[in-house]
């Protein structure tokens, strides 16, 4: 059976579409599973897994300290409240790197739009959740190695909500303000289910037919 590691993922999302379909996935964070299969779940630090065989590598890593949403925390008027930051980012860097440098052949790596693009190299590929029947937009970026770009499903309209100014939001983001912010960051990084689907469809049956 193929076995595949879906690493910082503690929603399951992609791991149960991937089990769907007959792969042995397992999902793995430092965090207890929210997905409700404990039996798949590997709560633990990630790093010494990659050193294991897998059939493919799955990888969201936290985007944080990586995000271009969160720039303006470098700048000088907030070096008192945030002193660590830029140290943050080094780490997050080298966290994210780990998955490039795995030796797994098959390699998957999401993250929003940032600094990776910079001081790794640019996305082979981007998509939003409107591609694959979800009426949301958020751009996100992926690092594909010995993976197909993943392809849209099936391309719907985004619903955004527009403010009185007539600046546009889309309504995911606005939805999920009232969360505490600790929630809120929880719920913005869980996978859209289309896409879990559709990466479990693709890449999870392209890698039954290989193996």
């Amino acid at each position: 059976m193929s076995k595949i590691l879906i690493a910082c993922e503690e929603s399951q999302a992609v791991t149960i579409e991937m089990r769907k379909i007959g792969i042995e996935a397992y999902s793995c964070d430092i965090e207890p599973c929210s997905g409700g299969h404990p039996e798949w779940h590997l709560q633990q630090d990630v790093i010494p897994l990659l050193e294991e065989n897998w059939d493919m590598i799955i990888a969201f890593p936290p985007c944080t300290y990586l995000c271009t949403t969160g720039n303006k925390w470098f700048k000088p008027e907030f070096k008192t409240r945030f002193p660590d930051r830029q140290k943050q980012r080094e780490n997050a860097i080298k966290f994210f790197m780990n998955f490039v440098n795995s030796k797994c052949e098959r390699i998957a790596i999401e993250n929003p739009i940032g600094i990776m693009s910079t001081v790794y190299k640019k996305p082979d590929q981007y998509i939003h959740p409107y591609y694959f029947g979800e009426p949301h937009s958020k751009k996100t970026c992926l690092w594909l190695k010995g993976l197909r770009l993943l392809k849209e499903t099936k391309i719907v309209m985004p619903e955004m909500y527009i403010y009185e100014n007539g600046r546009k939001d889309p309504m995911w983001h606005v939805v999920t303000m009232k969360f505490p912010s600790k929630e809120r960051a929880k719920l913005r990084s869980k996978t859209f289910p289309r896409i879990a689907k559709a990466m479990a469809e693709q890449w999870g049956k392209d890698i039954l037919m290989e193996v």
